[in-house]
This record gives structure tokens, sequence and C-alpha cells, in this order.
């Protein structure tokens, strides 16, 4: 790789480290990088510093004439003057200029190669360089030879801190994305999942600018190829455990995009928490965590070096980056057909939402729009009682355009291929947390199994009365008793009270986007 030079991108390092394998990126953290080691699945153990998560207050969209008028403006997309992007990304390089070495991972994103991206890393830590090294999708050989000028680079000098006293600074953490320039910068912050963030955000704005529909969710297929699904799903609410089926292939655990040919993932490997991780619950991400991935964030016994998944001292977000490949049931290249059914998988801790819904597509969008899920008592400092969060699209925090032009592409999309969108809800049921009990997850898989079967096309259903949703009377596996919520509370007016709760918050929430919603979407929502 000594023939390959940072020159044209500002950096005048000469010890660079093109795709550098697993092995020697190893051997560069042990060698280099405090407080990393292996574990005893053979796992690398990183660190990131005071960090151990996103910061989303701390992320910034250059306001350029290009994009002005198709961003989203807002808590989302916070706008950074074009001359302060332009001080970070001095301040980014002049730091990675005083590094001794350097680490390039130059990938794809986008398993299609009539969407993919060409996506250049630089960072200064050898772990940062394998956590992408799995995120990305990997050249072939001949193919990194021939990758010329990329379409993005990120600048990772996460490292060293903004400069507070820079316009447009609220924090020492600045993470900065210029659509003019292609280029993102990262400073403050050694998290390794900005860098993967940063790629979905990218694709999230050029996706949908040719007619493609970029999703923060789940893919799988059938074994043999004759449907598709994709499940979207906020954190708590199943979607890994749901999607890693031995049943079905396994497309991708968190990005895709759904073009008229397909679906296809955005990323090479798989991010998964792995907060209380257990073979039993979790076989394949707890296999996958051996020679090649990483573990972020973890603790464990220095003389086994046995992790302790349940130890949250660190952070809440523990994590695991490895390859998609190594998943036994792993589909690659990791492209499927059209999605025949679209799953929205709720945890609601309130326990007032059918276990399973089937949704109309004016329905399946404002749902869309909502992102509903629900924060349990006891899993978070400060919560007492459920809390319901909403995030749009499933992905609120990565959304580039107005979430309602992510809905139309959702909408076209199920038209066009004549796609089911279901709501599933893995959370309570018999009361809310506290009263009732969390759905068994036997029973959600049932349903699961039921939607890809097209057993649950054929049900009798019943319209939900406050929430408006056809409720199937009956599904393989699964107790009919508990199928209708109302019916599963001994208070029944208390479930009344709840559920109007619930669906008063649903009405709140879509507020701030009444305004470029539809007719017909507004009239989707509950009825309160």
């Amino acid at each position: 790789m000594s023939k390959f030079s940072l020159e044209p991108h500002g950096i005048l390092v000469s010890e660079v480290h093109r795709n550098a394998t697993p092995a020697f990126l190893y051997e560069a953290a042990l060698r280099h990088e405090k407080g990393s080691t292996i574990s005893s699945t053979g796992a690398l153990i990183a660190y990131s510093g005071k960090k151990t998560g996103r910061s989303p207050t701390d992320k910034r969209v250059v306001d350029e004439p290009e994009v002005r008028d198709e961003v989203w403006w807002g808590n989302v997309n916070i706008k950074l003057d074009p001359h302060s992007f332009d001080i970070n990304r001095e301040r980014a390089i002049d730091y990675l200029n005083t590094r001794e070495r350097l680490y390039v991972v130059d990938g794809y994103g986008g398993w299609d190669p009539s969407y993919r991206l060409k996506i250049r890393v630089i960072c200064a830590r050898a772990y940062h360089a394998l956590f992408m090294h799995n995120m990305l999708i990997r050249p072939k050989a001949d193919e990194l030879e021939d990758f010329g000028t990329p379409d993005y680079v990120i600048f990772n000098a996460g490292g060293f801190p903004a400069n507070k006293h820079t316009a447009g600074m609220t924090s020492s953490t600045s993470i900065d994305l210029s659509f003019g320039k292609r280029e993102f910068v990262i400073l403050g912050t050694e998290y390794a999942g900005e860098m993967k963030k940063g790629v979905f955000t990218i694709m999230n704005y050029l996706m949908p600018k040719r007619g493609v529909l970029s999703m923060h969710c789940s893919a799988t297929q059938a074994r043999d190829g004759s449907d598709t699904s994709v499940l979207f799903g906020l954190s708590g609410t199943g979607k890994t455990t749901l999607s890693a089926d031995p049943k079905r292939l396994l497309i991708g655990d968190d990005e895709h995009c759904w073009s008229d040919d397909g679906i296809f993932n955005i990323e090479g490997g798989c991010y998964a928490k792995v907060i209380d991780l257990s073979k039993e619950q979790e076989p394949d991400i707890w296999n996958a965590l051996g020679y090649g991935a990483v573990l972020e964030n973890v603790v464990f016994d220095p003389f086994t070096r046995v992790v302790d998944y349940t130890d949250v001292s660190i952070t809440q977000n523990t994590r695991g980056s490895y390859p998609l490949d190594v998943i036994p049931n792993a589909k690659i290249p990791a492209v499927g057909g059209h999605p025949k059914n679209v799953i929205f998988l709720t945890c609601d801790a309130f326990g007032v939402l059918p276990p399973v819904a089937k949704l109309t597509p004016a329905q399946a969008m404002y749902h869309f729009i909502s992102g509903y899920t629900a924060k349990v008592a006891g899993t978070e400092v400060g919560v007492k009682d459920p809390e319901a969060t909403f995030s749009a699209c499933f992905g609120g925090p990565f959304l580039v355009w107005h979430p309602t032009k992510y809905a139309e592409l959702l909408a076209d999309k199920l038209r066009k291929h004549g796609a089911q969108t279901w709501l599933v809800n893995t959370g309570w049921s018999g009361g809310g947390h506290g009263v009732g009990a969390r759905m068994k997850l036997k029973f959600t898989r049932a349903i699961i199994d039921a939607i890809h079967s097209g057993a649950l096309d054929k049900v009798a259903t019943v319209d939900d009365p406050v929430f408006g949703v056809a409720v199937p009377t009956e599904c393989p596996g699964v107790p009919t008793e508990i199928l209708v919520p109302r019916n599963t509370w001994a208070d029944k007016a208390a479930y009344d009270a709840q559920a109007k709760k619930v669906a008063t918050l649903f009405r709140d929430n879509f507020k701030k986007y009444e305004a470029q919603a539809s007719d017909e979407i507004r009239a989707a929502g509950p009825r309160v």
C-alpha cells in the first residue's frame, strides 16, 4: 500500500494503512490504543472514551445553496455555516497530520451496484478502521485497485475536540456533514457509531432524490426466495431478535433501501446492542462475536477475558460489530425482491395496542411518520412510569428530508408492489407495565410466522374502536383471548382510560407533521 497517498485530502502522514486486514488492525490496536485487549472469544475489545453513544445535539448539516430547500431543518438537522465547517475540517486535518500513522478504509455503502456509494474513511484509531471494515461493504481486490475518487469522505478526528468558540458549536463535540463538499467531519467523540450513522444519513439524503426509499429497518427473506419482509422498530421492540429467524435468510439488521428492483442492505455488517446478551436468546449474535468482531465499551474479567454482558458500569449502550457473512443464514449479496410484508414493531408498555393489526396504506403512513414505542419503567434512570417515544419513520435522528417525503415513498412502494403493512406489539398485555405481562416471545414469533405464511390474510378482523386498525380474530399458535387487548384487562374502564391517553399522545405528537400531511393521513390516526 506504499503507493497510496492522502495528499489529495491535505494529509501528508507517510505511514498510511489502507484496507488493512483484521489481524493487522488487532496488532495495531493492542500496541497503540490503551485498554484494547482480546476477549475470550477472540473479539477485539475497545473503548470509545468519554462518549459512549451518539451525540444528536452536536450533529450539524452545512447550509449550502444546493440543499437549502431540501433539508428538514430543525432539531434533527441543525444548520451550520459553511465557514464554520471549513474551520472544523481544517482542525480535523491538522489533527490527523499530527498522527504517526493513519488508517484508511475504502468501501461501499449499498449492496446494489446501481446505487452504491464509494465511501472513504480516514481515521487515527485501528479500532475505528476495524469497525468500518465490518460495517462497509468490502471491495474485492480488483475493485479496490480501481476504487478511484470516493463519493464521500469521512474525516474521523474524534480524538481532538471542536473549538467551542467556533460559530455554531455548543460543545467540544461536532459531527458535520457537507453535501456540497461530500465530506463528513467528526471532532470530539470517538464513538464508532457516528461513522456508521453518517453513511446512513448520506444515503437518507441521496436515495429519495432517485425515488428510492431509505429505511431504518431489518430485512429477511424466505429460504426459497419466495418473499421478502422488512421490520421497522425502535430500540427494545425486538427488531434484531425477530429478524434473527432460523427459518429465513437475514438480508440485514439495520439499514436498507427499497428501489424499483427490490431491497438492498446499505451495510456490510451488523452493530448490535449486547447488553444482557445470552447464547440462549441470541445465538447468532453470540457466535458472531469472535475473531474480527469489535466489542465496544464492555466489561470483562481481567484474568479470563470473559465479557460480562450484564455489567453496565461503563454504559448501557454496549455494542458489538461484526461482518454480515459470519451469520450462518445471511443472504450474500444482501439484496432481496420487493417485500410482501412490512412490519412495524412497537413495545407498547401501556398495554393498549393489539398484538397484531392490519393497516391500510393511510394508516401505514400515519404510523410510519409517528414511529411509536414506549420506554419501560426501570430500564433507564429516572423513568418511573412508561413513557411514550416517537421517532419519525422509526429513524428520526438520521432523516434529512421531511418525514412525509419518506412516508410518501413508502406509500408509493406499498401500492406499486402490493405489500401489506402490519403493526405488531411486542409490549404488554392484560394491563400496562407493573400490572400486565409482556407478550411472550413465542406468541410474537407465531404472529410473524403467520404473517409470512399468509395465514393472517384469510382470517376475520374487528376494528379497534380507538386506534381504528383491523385486528385479526385468530392467529395460529396464539391464544385468541389476547388478540383484542381490552379483553385481557380485568378493569375495562382502566383500559378505556389508558387507550384514550395513548391515542392523545399520538395525536399530540402528530401535530408537528399535520401541515405537510394529507387529509387521508391525518384521518388515519386514533379516534380521540
